[in-house]
């Protein structure tokens, strides 16, 4: 069976906010601040990707127009 890297990537940003969220919660005040990145890249890494995937759309969706105009 192959795995898929994207969907590895996938399921580690949604998992890097949740334990954000638990070290935050559980850990001494001393200790929170080395959580945060993590929680950070997690966001971020979701946010780049509905990013990317809305400029990709966007460019076939242009393609398509672009081939409608020419017929």
């Amino acid at each position: 069976m192959k795995i898929n890297k994207g969907f590895i990537l996938s399921c580690v940003a949604p998992f890097m906010i949740i334990m954000s969220a638990v070290g935050l919660i559980l850990r001494d005040n001393t200790k929170k601040i080395f959580y945060l990145p993590i929680g950070l890249m997690g966001i971020s890494i979701i946010l780049e990707k509905d990013v990317r995937r809305k400029l990709y759309r966007k460019n076939i969706l242009k393609k398509i127009k672009s081939y409608q105009k020419v017929k």
